[in-house]
């Protein structure tokens, strides 16, 4: 029998696991070097790194360099294969309200696919290395069933609902074809809002955009080659750039977010949130999310 717990108990520890060292990845990714305040630069920097889980502090870091007179234009670096819908859009909102007050240049680094594509559409300027991988514009959903495992381990799970889909998605059983169609309207739904935001900041007919919507990923000159993206460049080039549209003669000063909480605060949330996007809450275990 005691096997048979293994089983359920490895699986659970390996994702504790992996959700810690992800919070730690993103907790040393996001205090990195650079200025600690906005105020001693003229080029703020704006950094998403990491799966995008979370809009908040994102939104509060663009929010504190809007009413910086000092920052003339904004970096946004992208290091994100995507993440959540919601979370995206928010980020994608912000930056778009900030590109209307200051220049914008989205700076892709690795990747920045899906959701970190998505957020890039805000800006004034979208630049990306030659080997970015960017694009995978769509949405995936997940859907593991374990009711058998659950019932080899003699675990009984029971699930008492209110309305007749609101146990969509469980994991103690298949879909059926019914529940598979209501969730393929959904996806196809949030991929109609993706595809509406890469129309309206690239230019786009809905045609062309329909080409490149099935989910496939482009390297950085693909992408330029396909309007995607403006320009080729990494972010010394993104620099000059924003210095050059902020109207900054010179080398410009950069400016990064300032740090909030402690460390071992920030290394929890970080842990935790990661922890909620791989496993997912008894409510919310079922969103979409967007990555590569």
């Amino acid at each position: 029998m005691r096997h048979k717990w293994l089983l359920i108990v490895i699986p659970v520890a390996a994702m504790i696991f992996i959700a810690f060292m992800a919070g730690m990845v993103s907790f040393f990714a996001t205090t990195g070097g650079g200025t600690s305040i906005f105020g001693g630069g003229r080029v703020g920097v704006i950094e998403v790194r990491g799966p995008i889980i979370s809009a908040e502090e994102t939104v509060k870091d663009i929010e504190e360099l809007k009413k910086e007179d000092g920052i003339k234009s904004v970096i946004l670096r992208i290091e994100s294969p995507g993440g959540s819908v919601g979370a995206s859009q928010e980020i994608l909102e912000a930056v778009k309200l900030l590109a209307k007050e200051k220049p914008l240049v989205a700076s892709m680094g690795s990747v920045a696919a899906s959701g970190g594509y998505y957020i890039a559409c805000g800006a004034t300027r979208i630049l990306a290395n030659p080997g970015t991988i960017t694009g995978s514009i769509g949405v995936r959903m997940e859907h593991v069933a374990i009711g058998d495992l659950l019932r080899w381990a003699k675990v009984n799970l029971e699930t008492l609902k209110s309305g007749r889909y609101k146990d969509i998605g469980t994991m103690e059983r298949p879909l059926t074809d019914e529940e598979r169609g209501i969730l393929q309207d959904l996806l196809d739904e949030l991929r109609g809002q993706f595809k509406q935001a890469v129309m309206e900041a690239r230019g786009l007919s809905a045609e062309e955009v329909e080409a490149l919507a099935d989910g496939r990923v482009f390297t950085g000159i693909r992408a330029k080659d396909l309007g995607l993206v403006d320009e080729i460049g990494g972010f010394a080039e993104a620099i000059k750039l924003a210095a050059q549209l902020g109207g900054i003669s010179g080398e410009p000063e950069l400016a990064y977010p300032k740090k909030r909480g402690g460390f071992i605060k920030r290394m929890i949330e970080g842990a935790a949130e990661s922890l909620d996007f791989l496993a997912g809450s008894a409510a919310d275990y079922r969103r979409p999310v967007m990555k590569i």
